[in-house]
C-alpha cells in the first residue's frame, strides 16, 4: 500500500497545497502531477458524474505523480462512496453538509477499520489499494488509520457545535463553506454580509486555537490569501478545472469577438 503522503504532510507540521477538478480525466491528473507544485488533488465528486471505474484511474494517476487524491462527498450515501474512493487509492475524503459533531463522528467511522481499538465500520475488502493480499492485515488497519478526514462546516448548526465538532478524535481538518452557509441562514448569495464574514472568522480562529488545521479554497491568487496566511492558515487548495476553462474561454472568445466586429 502506497504512503499517504497529505497525512505524512499534517504529520510534518508542513504547508499543503491543492486543486480541484470535476473532469474524471486521469491525463489532467498527470498534468498537475507534471508541475511538481502540488501535494493533492482533489476530485469534487459532490458536483461531477462519474462511476467507480473513474475513482480507480484517477487513483493511479495520482500514484504516478506521488499525488495524494481527496474526494468531495455528498450527505447522502455519504459512507459508501468514501470507502469505495478509499478502496481506489483516495488518501483524504472532504465530507459535506457535516451538520453537528454527531454527523463529524459519522464521517470518521466510516474510513476506520471495523476494529477494537479503531471503532470504524471499514471492513475487510479487496480493493486496489489492497492489491495483493493486504486485505484485513495491520497494514490495511494502519492505511485507514491515516486516510485524512476534512469536514465542511458551512451550516449554522455546524457553527453552534464548532468546538464539539473540532474534538471529534480523528477530524483532521475543516473547510468553511460560505455558499452554503449563507443560504443556510436564509441569505443566498450574500458571502460577504458582516454575519458571513464574522462567522468565517470565528471558524478559522476557533480551529487554528485548537490545533486542527483550517484549509482555504481560492480561484484566483489576487490578494485575497495574505489575510489568511496572516492569520496563521498554511493549507489552501487553489482553482477548478471548469473554472478555469470558462474564464479563458470568456475572455479570449470575447477578445476576438469584438475584434472580428471591427
Amino acid at each position: 500500500m502506497r504512503p499517504n503522503i497529505l497525512r505524512q504532510r499534517l504529520q510534518q507540521g508542513a504547508p499543503t497545497l491543492g486543486t480541484h477538478i470535476h473532469t474524471t480525466w486521469p491525463s489532467m491528473v498527470e498534468a498537475i502531477g507534471h508541475t511538481g507544485h502540488y501535494d493533492y488533488v482533489e476530485f469534487v465528486a459532490e458536483y461531477a458524474p462519474f462511476d467507480l471505474h473513474d475513482l480507480d484511474n484517477l487513483g493511479r494517476a495520482g500514484d504516478l505523480y506521488d499525488l495524494s487524491m481527496m474526494i468531495k462527498v455528498d450527505a447522502e450515501h455519504r459512507a459508501y462512496v468514501a470507502q469505495r474512493a478509499v478502496g481506489s487509492g483516495f488518501h483524504s475524503v472532504l465530507f459535506a453538509d457535516v451538520r453537528s459533531a454527531e454527523d463529524a463522528a459519522k464521517c470518521v467511522r466510516c474510513v476506520r477499520a471495523d476494529h477494537p481499538d479503531e471503532g470504524g465500520t471499514y471492513g475487510v475488502a479487496t480493493r486496489r489499494f489492497t492489491y495483493m493480499g493486504y486485505g484485513g492485515s495491520k497494514a490495511y488497519v494502519e492505511a485507514l488509520r491515516d486516510v485524512v478526514v476534512v469536514v465542511m462546516i458551512e451550516k449554522q448548526s455546524a457553527v453552534d457545535q464548532l468546538e464539539e465538532i473540532l474534538d471529534v478524535d480523528g477530524v483532521d481538518m475543516i473547510q468553511w463553506g460560505s455558499a452554503d452557509y449563507s443560504m443556510n441562514i436564509g441569505r443566498p448569495g450574500e458571502r460577504t454580509i458582516p454575519e458571513v464574514l464574522e462567522a468565517q472568522e470565528f471558524i478559522f480562529r476557533k480551529a487554528l486555537e485548537k490545533g486542527v488545521p483550517p484549509r482555504v479554497e481560492l480561484n484566483a491568487l489576487d490578494g485575497s490569501q495574505q489575510p489568511f496566511l496572516d492569520m496563521g492558515v498554511r493549507h489552501f487548495c487553489i482553482g477548478t478545472d471548469v473554472t478555469i476553462l470558462h474564464s479563458w474561454w470568456d475572455d479570449n472568445g470575447a477578445q476576438l469577438r469584438n475584434e472580428l466586429k471591427s
